[in-house]
């Protein structure tokens, strides 16, 4: 849980860069990849990574943009990338002009239990790197490079002049 503005915007910088350099690597034709027919694409859930930053900040009271939860998903990567980057700004301006330290320690309903302002900024980092994990695998299916996120991917490694390891 965040108890300080500033400390949830330092990790958010780090999170939101490292999504936005997931999101910059995809390709439109990579957005329809699936494990199965009965999962999520690559697109939806790299689009749902971006509509649930006002869908869920929305709960606490703050509103911004106009990017709702049931939006369709782009046809092209580049808008996704976009909008997720126009989101992320938008919010960055609501958090700094209406919250305080004070606002991470309100509660607010969320999903049927009751939840901190600052345990639900929390909750919005996690489940990005939750997704950008599940991407990741997708990317790779696609065919697409990953970028290194949390230390070097595999390609990062050959440019070291390195092997990647494999255990």
């Amino acid at each position: 849980m965040f108890t300080s503005l500033a400390t949830f915007l330092l990790s958010w910088e780090k999170e939101s860069e490292s999504t936005s350099k997931i999101l910059d690597s995809l390709t439109d034709d990579s957005l329809n990849q699936s494990v199965t027919i009965d999962d999520r694409t690559l697109g939806r859930i790299a689009w749902h990574i971006v509509t649930t930053i006002p869908e869920m900040l929305e709960k606490t009271g703050l509103v911004f943009g106009d990017i709702k939860e049931n939006a369709p998903v782009p046809n092209t990567a580049k808008t996704i990338a976009f909008s997720y980057r126009e989101v992320n700004k938008a919010m960055l301006t609501e958090i700094k002009t209406h919250w305080n330290d004070q606002t991470l320690l309100e509660e607010r309903d969320m999903y049927g239990e009751s939840w901190t302002i600052g345990t639900t900024l929390n909750v919005l980092i996690n489940h990005q790197i939750h997704h950008r994990g599940q991407m990741t695998v997708l990317m790779r299916q696609a065919g697409l490079r990953v970028p290194g996120i949390m230390g070097p991917s595999r390609e990062d490694w050959g440019q070291f002049g390195m092997e990647a390891p494999t255990v």
